[in-house]
């Protein structure tokens, strides 16, 4: 292996990350997205109806080059229409042109490293392999990087290749390349040109996963990682006498946080700079130096804060968390498509997205609840939080949901001056401690986290979440209250502050616009009536069944030198605005919240105190 074709040291990239210049910032408020059913003929009529900002519909990385031109690219995940490389090429440069016409921007998604496919078989190569060997068009991605594919892929200990058999596409297994490898950039680089070329304005990105990956360019760069980090007398400490000559035995990724050691530790954020670095190079230089404002993206997961086992960014520095990023694409998984209100869980996405407002710094962001039930609370909850409503299941065949999609959707661009660039309006904050995971792995404290956000939020507290490395002196100085996890087991709630009579089944937020003065209150109804079974994801809207709240109080703090103009209310359910009375004194405003089903907005209108 040539020495020149390895990594540089991932010390020189943070430096170099760090002082690229960022893009300008992207601002949108409603999204779709779409695995399946994007070419039926109702798909573009439905765009035309709710008028998402963004569509990010398309597959143009792994799973393209893998199954578009087999059969079996007409399944799960990409269910493409065709079947051919050049006939799904023709049909998605058509469908970037109709969205365009629309007025959507098209983000397509990206899979950098999961490839399906079979060196041999009786048929011959396979899948992905078959796409190398024989398929590969120069004229259209320029010369191969290397002759075997084999050469690209992450390897074990003993030189085998990594290997599962968990979707079993067509039969076929699942390979990884490394991420690491630099002849494998050079086929990502291909990749995204080739979806530039077919019209996307940006990508998506999915499959950051590094597994136990031991080939020599994994084993250089980590060698390289570590040697700025550590002494010798510290990299004893990890049983490595000889760095220089050192063959690891495992570069872990994630892993069980109870199995987690600090060397363990420096492995997964080894892996998730080199992640990093690989998706800087690919698609933030690489990519808009063909197109200067690509829209790019990442698909990560969270669940419930799942850290050290999940979260592909759980132990990167926060200099170069979603850096570069023009929005964020966090999945719950099954964490939260499911209510059990007799025990206090709304299946919410709440404290996520304060949690990812907070870390990236206000750049919109959605959730990937994988919720086709409380359709009405999905959306809901990101609009109250600064988030884009919806990461996914915005389920246009089914006439009930659509017509609820389409009605919130064009509730939100109706009142765009509520969303588009708005801020959070919070009187706490809640920190996180990011840094208790990376020097520690300390995922209790985590839990205790995630335990006080929900008794703040079952209290009705305005707060926001900053990471423990984000909060200087300078930002908390703006909040009347601070909470961390090393407080007593019960947050004390500041004396002052904004106070809300309400359901716990309501979750409660305040923004303020990017123009005019106002402050604006955010109801978000979890109540329902569930479905029979326990933890049911449900079957459909049809089992959303939302339980209206009859009426609530408010009772807001008031920015220092304004008073009242007027107060109104707004619901998705009713077109038109209605005039609230309302009651001022002592810097505070006070009224009642008429009743409303699932989301409601009070816009609270100020004025200069004379």
């Amino acid at each position: 292996m040539q020495k020149s074709l390895l990594l540089v040291p991932l010390m020189s990239f943070m430096l170099s990350a760090c002082a690229a210049t960022p893009p300008q910032p992207v601002e949108f408020t409603t999204m779709i997205a779409h695995w399946t059913d994007y070419a039926r003929p109702e798909y573009l009529k439905f765009v035309e109806d709710a008028q998402p900002d963004v569509a990010q519909v398309g597959f143009y990385g792994g799973h393209y080059w893998s199954l578009a031109h087999t059969p079996h690219g007409a399944g799960y995940p990409a269910h493409f229409p065709k079947v051919g490389l050049q006939e799904n090429r023709a049909f998605f440069r058509q469908l970037n042109t109709d969205l365009h016409k629309r007025g959507a921007k098209v983000v397509g998604h990206f899979n950098i490293e999961f490839l399906v496919g079979d060196p041999e078989s009786k048929e011959g190569p396979r899948g992905f392999f078959k796409f190398y060997r024989e398929l590969w068009d120069e004229k259209l991605l320029g010369p191969k990087p290397v002759a075997d594919p084999a050469q690209l892929l992450e390897r074990n200990a003993d030189g085998t290749l990594i290997v599962n058999n968990s979707y079993s596409i067509g039969g076929m297994k699942e390979y990884w390349a490394c991420l690491n490898n630099p002849h494998w950039r050079a086929v990502l680089k291909a990749w995204v040109k080739h979806g530039i070329d077919l019209g996307l304005d940006g990508y998506v990105i999915n499959y950051f996963y590094r597994h136990n990956c031991l080939c020599d360019h994994c084993q250089v760069a980590f060698r390289d990682y570590l040697r700025p980090r550590h002494t010798a007398v510290e990299l004893e400490k990890f049983g490595i006498a000889d760095l220089a000559k050192h063959k690891f035995t495992e570069i872990v990724s994630w892993h069980d946080p109870a199995q987690s050691t600090p060397l363990r530790r420096e492995m997964l954020r080894f892996s998730q700079i080199a992640i990093k670095r690989a998706f800087d190079e690919v698609f933030v230089q690489y990519g808009r130096s063909l197109k200067p404002g690509l829209i790019l993206a990442q698909w990560n997961h969270l669940g419930n804060f799942s850290q050290i086992s999940g979260d592909e960014r759980c132990m990167l520095p926060g200099e170069l968390w979603a850096k570069d990023e023009d929005y964020l694409w966090y999945s719950t998984g099954g964490a939260a498509c499911y209510t059990d209100l007799p025990a206090g869980y709304l299946g919410e996405g709440t404290l996520q997205s304060r949690y990812l407002r907070g870390a990236s710094g206000n750049k919109p962001f959605t959730l990937g609840k994988y919720e086709h039930t409380r359709v009405r609370v999905a959306i809901s909850e990101l609009a109250a939080n600064g988030g884009a409503p919806m990461g996914f299941y915005t389920q246009f065949t089914e006439p009930l949901a659509r017509a609820e999609i389409v009605r919130y959707y064009q509730f939100i661009r109706k009142h765009a001056a509520i969303f588009r660039h708005n801020r959070s309006h919070a009187e706490a904050l809640l920190v996180y401690p990011r840094g208790k995971v990376h020097t520690a792995g300390d995922v209790a404290a985590v839990t205790k986290f995630r335990d006080m956000g929900d008794t703040l939020l079952n209290q009705h507290v305005l707060f926001d979440v900053l990471p423990d490395d984000l909060a200087t002196p300078e930002r908390l100085a703006t909040y009347g209250k601070v909470y961390r996890v090393d407080d007593a087991a019960a947050p004390v709630l500041a004396a002052a502050r904004s106070t809300f009579v309400l359901p716990t089944t309501v979750r409660v937020s305040v923004s303020q616009p990017a123009e005019g003065a106002a402050l604006h209150l955010h109801l978000v109804n979890y109540n329902r009536i569930e479905p029979e079974a326990k933890k049911s994801a449900g079957g459909g809207i049809k089992d959303e069944k939302p339980i209206a709240v009859k009426s609530g109080k408010a009772s807001l703090q008031l920015p220092a030198g304004q008073q009242v103009k007027r107060v109104r209310f707004y619901t998705p359910e009713n077109l038109d605005a209605t005039e609230l009375k309302s009651q001022s004194a002592d810097g505070r405003v006070s009224f009642d919240i008429p009743e409303f089903l699932v989301y409601s907005v009070v816009a609270v209108e100020l004025e200069p105190k004379p």
